[in-house]
C-alpha cells in the first residue's frame, strides 16, 4: 500500500480531509513537521470526522527525522509539484512508493523535491488556477497508484500488484 507524506501542512481541515481519504483507503499517512497547527485543532477533528482512530498516522518532527525512518522501510519518493517532471498517470505506481505533498502555500521545498526518486504533476490549466487543493492532489495521486495497483474497497488494504 502506498505512503501518503504530507511535508509542513498548514491548514487543518485539507489535513483531516486526508486524514479521511487514508482511513477510507487503509492508507498510512505520514506528517512531517514543522506543522502549522495543533493536531488537536477542531478545524482538523472536524474535517477528518469521527475517522482518525481509523487513519494509521505516523508523526515526524521535521524532514530529518521522516528520512531516518523512510531508510529503514524501501520504496521510491515520488514528490507532487506543479514543476514536477512528468504527469502523475505517466508513473507506474510501486505498492511501496511515498507519495509526498508539500505545504499549501509554497509546496515542497527545492531540497526536497531533488531528493525525491520521481517527482510529478497534475495537469491543469495554469492560466487560470496557480495548483489545486492539497487534499484534492493527494487525493488524485493516491486514487491513480490504487487504481494502478487494483486495489479494490472489497478488499481493503490490499493491492494485486
Amino acid at each position: 500500500m502506498p505512503f501518503i507524506v504530507l511535508v509542513n501542512p498548514q491548514i487543518p481541515p485539507n489535513t483531516g480531509n486526508i486524514a479521511r481519504t487514508c482511513a477510507a483507503t487503509a492508507t498510512p499517512l505520514h506528517l512531517v513537521g514543522p506543522i502549522a497547527f495543533d493536531l488537536s485543532d477542531r478545524a482538523l477533528k472536524r474535517a477528518g470526522l469521527d475517522y482518525w482512530p481509523q487513519v494509521d498516522l505516523t508523526l515526524h518532527t521535521d524532514w530529518d527525522a521522516f528520512q531516518a525512518q523512510k531508510q529503514q522501510r524501501p520504496g521510491r519518493t515520488i514528490g507532487f509539484s506543479t514543476s514536477g517532471r512528468c504527469s502523475y498517470t505517466d508513473l507506474v505506481y510501486r505498492p511501496d512508493d511515498w507519495l509526498l505533498f508539500g505545504s499549501e502555500t509554497e509546496g515542497l521545498p527545492q531540497s526536497v523535491l531533488t531528493s525525491c526518486d520521481q517527482t510529478a504533476f497534475i495537469p491543469m490549466d495554469r492560466s487560470v488556477v496557480r495548483s489545486l487543493n492539497l487534499s484534492v492532489s493527494a487525493a488524485v495521486g493516491l486514487f491513480e497508484a490504487l487504481r494502478q495497483l487494483q486495489w479494490s474497497p472489497s478488499t481493503p488494504g490490499t493491492v494485486q500488484g
